[in-house]
Parts: C-alpha cells; structure tokens; sequence
C-alpha cells in the first residue's frame, strides 16, 4: 500500500554541508569516552580494555541520563569559517594513522571548524586495548586559516579511511565519517554522491527533525593480509542513544555490514532505519523550468525496493513543487536503496561532477524486520548543493523508551541492487507533453529476461487511480536491446495521479514494477 502526504514547502535541507548539525561531544561517559579539555596538557592516553559489549554499555548508560547537548566552543578564527576557507585545513598525509606500516588502511582527520563544531572522541584499537587519539595541532596545514598555537586541544570532527581500492601503490579515500551521523563511501572507480544516516529521527515531520550524532569511534587496528576493517560507533540524541560495529571491506562493491543496537530515552514515534540521503535536481522525467545545457543533474535516479513479497519496485525520483512524501507499507523488507541507474557519461554531459560516477547505495536487511514502511521524502530544491532525497525504514509500532532494539544490515556501495532475480530494469524514465492535454511516459526497459522473446507475447500493462491511460505502446528498442514502453495519461484535472506498470507475457513478469507519482 502507497499512502501519500503533501505539506507546504519548509526548510529540510539534509546534505552533510547543509544541516543545523547535532555533532559529536565527550567527557561524559567514563574513561574510554573521555579526552582532554582544551587547555590542558597533552598527556600519554591511558589503554583501556575494549570489545563491542563497551559500546554498547555506554550508550545504554547515556540513555538512562538525561540528554546533555555537545559543547560546541571553538578558538576564535575557528567559529566564522566559510566553507571555501574550511576545506583549506588540511589533514598532513604523512601523519595518517599506520603511514608506514604496511597494513591495508590509512586513517586521516578532520579539523573542527564551520558546521563541523563539535568534539568528536576517537579511539584505537589493538589487541583488545582501546587508545585515545590524541589531538594535535601539527597534524594539519591550516591553508587560509590562521594556524592554531602548538597546544591548542581543539580536537576532531570526524575521520576519513583510505585503502588501495584502485592502484595497489595509492591509497585512495573509501569512506569518510563527518557530520550528525552522516557517513558515505566508494566502491573501486567511483567518486562521492550519496550518504548514509546512523539513524534519523521525524524526517518529514512538519514538527521538525532530530539529528542523532556520533559522539564517538573506535577503530580496529587491521592485519596485514585482511580486505576489510571493522569502526564502532556511539551515537547520542535528545531521543536516543546507540552502539555500532561496522564491519568495512572496500572493492568493486564496497560493503558494510552494520549491527546496530538502540536505546532509546523516550518514545521513538517516528524512527527512520537504514537511512539514504542523497540529491536529484532534474533528469529526463523531470525538467520543469530547468534552463541548463546538461541532461540530468542528480546522485541517485530512483528508489528501488524488494519487498517482503519478492516484488521488484522502482520508483524514479522528482524534484516537487511542494514536500512530497510516500510510503510503501511491508513486512520483513528484502532491500531498498536510492540508485544512480545510468553510467553513461552523455546523460550528464559534466566534466567537473561526473554524476556518473556516484554510486548507488542498497541496504539489505538481515533478519526480519516485521512490519513498516518504507517512506521516500522528496524535498524541492532550487540548486544541486542541497541533498533533498531521503529514504529509510519505518517499523510500524514507536520504538518504546527505555527498551533495547536491534538492527542488523548490509549497505551495498556500487552499483546497482545486490543479488538482483533476473527481472528487466526499467534503464530510465522520461515525461512530456502529449496531445489533448495528456502526459507523456516513455520507459526504456533493459535486461537479459528480454533477450529473444517474441513480440507479440509482450503487453504493457498499466494502472492509475485517477484519470485515463491511453495509447499503451510496447516495441523492442534495436538501440539498447531492450524494450520500449510508453503510453498517455490523461490527467482529468485531478492533481495527484499514481501510476504502475509493469511489462507482462502472460501472468508472468518480465520486469520491475514501475511506481510514479504524477503532480501537475
């Protein structure tokens, strides 16, 4: 079921440099969590024993205690930063954690400034002993920054880890941590886009969001010969606290498994799990008032669902007049995730964004997750700057507080869906103008389930709640090798129109099922 909820426009701009960030703080949690204030002495960080059952002890003990909020004071020449001047504080490669040591990571630092205010603690591990990572000011150039007096304590905003992914003599950057619970990364060949959310908390809520933040990390020193590393996290909120253990391993696909436990303070109405964030701001199904010389503009294309039932869903995103929000109600999802479909530089045309580089991002639920929805947020957006896509998991009943919850997934960096059934895809959407004031869909369908079938066992099959379909047209497409499916909706003046298609031999689906929510 598909439930549908319009508000008026407001300000939910979630991209990771564009957020009223809750960051990290410290010193609250006992000696693992702890670091030094910002004049004291630098001093020899003490070891302290460590697995997966501190993390977890401390967040439920944060959630027994009222919320504290971070401190968020910085040196003066740290707290009025632009953005142009904080990128120009630089970690110093040669100073990343393991440099020289022949493991297959690298960790690097970020300097807190700008959005980035708050104090995050971060912590090694090895041999079951966890080290705090001391702050230094040395560790960066400071660029257009003034630098900061050697004794500075200012501390982290978050980190960054490098692997050779792409050439086995470079360590390239896969995955970063900064910003609330923000997290992104890269499969080999690809650059940034989309990011993941460690939870989030009333997205769409016309009361407005709560930003959970990680506070702080542990990350596992990893053998030589290993593909993958493991981080744990604590995340902190007005709502919530949680312990993470990602488990990393970087390649073609970049793969994170991550077994969450949650905490929560209070009631938890309107929790969001597994969450995506990520930008479209035009494409071919979408161009009203664009003026601009490229084709498409946007990290990811569609949002893609396996639901419980095993049915394949595609639903390709708009950028809306008005906040746009749609839930797709299930049991025990298989998958979801925001996908970038087209890796073919001509439908960008743009040498400086490469949006066919970004990846796709597919959760994958491990267990069964009862019953929810998935919801998929549209936010309108007058510039690509802006991440105004969301999508998430909703578990039906609250998240009671006082309880204890546990989430266990996989994210999928790369590019497409993760173990896929051999359905057609639909390879892109487009929308436009038809005669007698209808509307236009043209869907190009591609995929091996296709491959030498007859044509005239073909049918397009097509569904709306309002208004009329007219001319259902399917054809084989000689460009692609696939398929081509279009046919005319005649709107009736109705306002709000949902559409489903799919294409049919029989009773048997040839490919994904088509959702698409039409608005004048």
């Amino acid at each position: 079921m598909i439930t549908t909820r319009n508000t008026s426009r407001r300000d939910l701009l979630v991209g990771s440099l564009a957020l009223p960030f809750v960051l990290a703080g410290a010193g609250r949690a006992g000696p693992a969590f702890a670091q030094a204030p910002d004049k004291s002495p630098p001093q020899t960080p003490a070891e302290t024993p460590f697995d997966a059952n501190v993390v977890r002890k401390t967040a439920r003990a944060l959630a027994e205690k009222p919320y504290e909020a971070p401190d968020t004071k910085l040196p003066a020449g740290l707290t009025d930063l632009d953005y142009d001047k904080y990128r120009t504080i630089r970690f110093k490669p040669d100073r990343a954690l393991w440099r020289g040591e022949g493991l297959p990571f690298e960790v690097q630092f970020f300097h807190r400034g700008f959005l980035f205010a708050e104090r995050v603690a971060l912590h090694e591990v090895s041999q079951g002993k966890a080290r705090p990572i001391v702050y230094a000011a040395d560790l960066f150039d400071f660029g257009a920054v003034p630098p900061l007096p050697p004794d500075a304590r200012v501390g982290f905003a978050g980190f960054r880890l490098h692997t050779p992914i792409n050439r086995p003599d470079t360590y390239d950057e896969v995955a970063v941590f900064l910003g609330a619970s923000y997290f992104r990364a890269v499969a080999k060949g690809q650059t940034y886009g989309l990011s993941a959310r460690g939870l989030s908390i009333g997205t769409g809520d016309p009361k407005g969001e709560e930003f959970p933040a990680f506070r702080a990390f542990w990350i596992e020193k990893p053998a030589k010969q290993t593909g993958s590393i493991v981080v744990h996290a604590l995340l902190d909120s007005k709502s919530a606290a949680a312990a993470y253990r990602f488990t990393i391993r970087p390649g073609e696909t970049t793969v994170f498994d991550v077994e969450m436990t949650l905490y929560p303070r209070t009631d938890v109405p309107l929790p969001g799990i597994g969450t995506c964030t990520s930008m479209f701001f035009f494409g071919p199904n979408d161009r009203a008032g664009v003026d601009d010389f490229r084709p498409a503009v946007h990290d990811s294309d569609g949002l893609a669902i396996r639901n419980g039932r095993g049915e394949e869903i595609w639903r390709p995103l708009v950028n809306p007049t008005d906040l746009q929000i749609s839930t797709f109600e299930d049991t025990n999802p298989r998958g979801f995730g925001l996908l970038q479909r087209s890796r073919d530089f001509r439908s960008y045309q743009d040498l400086e964004a490469r949006y066919e580089t970004r990846p796709s991002l597919w959760v994958e639920p491990i267990g069964d997750w009862g019953a929810g929805a998935i919801q998929l947020v549209e936010i309108p957006t007058k510039e690509e700057i802006h991440d105004n896509i969301v999508a998430f998991w909703r578990p039906k009943d609250p998240l009671a507080g006082k309880g204890e919850y546990w989430f266990t997934y996989r994210l999928h960096w790369g590019a497409g869906k993760a173990g896929a059934p051999p359905l057609a895809a639909i390879a892109a959407t487009r929308a436009g103008a038809g005669p007698d004031d209808t509307r236009r869909f043209v869907l190009d369908i591609t995929g091996d389930k296709l491959a030498g079938i007859d044509p005239a066992s073909v049918r397009g099959a097509v569904e709306t709640d309002k208004g009329k379909i007219l001319n259902v047209v399917t054809q084989p497409n000689p460009v692609t090798g696939g398929w081509r499916f279009s046919f005319e909706l005649a709107p009736e003046r109705e306002t709000v129109v949902e559409l489903r298609a799919r294409l049919m031999r029989g009773d048997e689906a040839l490919s994904e099922t088509w959702l698409y929510r039409w608005t004048p």
